[in-house]
């Protein structure tokens, strides 16, 4: 049992995490404004792994923790050729739309807003994208998560065309 701890605490000290935004929200009540704040959080190993999560709490500390976590508890496999993306996606979620292109070696990652932290977490070095549509960096965090999700390499394609 401890074993399993020790690599588990080895395995999270090598993940990157990027806060993509923190939102203060006021709730009046009957004494004054009440904050609360909630983050997002992006976690990856930089090898094909990535999660995102979304935390709440009275405190900005509290929030990116449990964004943390949350984000630790979805980590996601991501299929990778070298240090780029297979071929072209579109992810989309809610008003969020992403399209995703892989670029050759050197190119570097021309994409904007909510996409840079989830795929440098990743480990993707060179793509280019677009978001359309929303603005919102959560909804646009989730769209990219979607498209990456949706990347198949050659072989799989193969697979399931024979």
């Amino acid at each position: 049992m401890a074993m399993n701890r020790d690599r588990r605490s080895e395995q999270e000290d090598t993940l990157d995490e990027h806060t993509v935004f923190v939102n203060r929200c006021a709730k009046t009540v009957k004494g004054g404004r009440r904050m609360s704040f909630s983050a997002v959080i992006v976690v990856g190993d930089k090898e094909g792994r990535v999660g995102v999560g979304f935390g709440k709490a009275n405190e900005v500390s509290d929030a990116i923790r449990k964004g943390g976590e949350a984000a630790r508890k979805d980590m996601r496999k991501i299929t990778l050729r070298g240090k780029t993306i297979p071929h072209d996606v579109e992810g989309v979620c809610d008003g969020g739309r992403v399209i995703l292109k892989p670029a050759p070696d050197g190119t570097g990652l021309i994409v904007g807003g909510g996409m840079r932290p989830v795929l440098e977490a990743a480990g993707i070095r060179d793509a280019v994208g677009k978001s359309l549509g929303s603005k919102n960096r959560l909804n646009v965090v989730k769209a990219t998560m979607n498209a990456l999700t949706k990347l198949r390499s050659a072989e799989e394609i193969a697979q399931v065309r024979a």
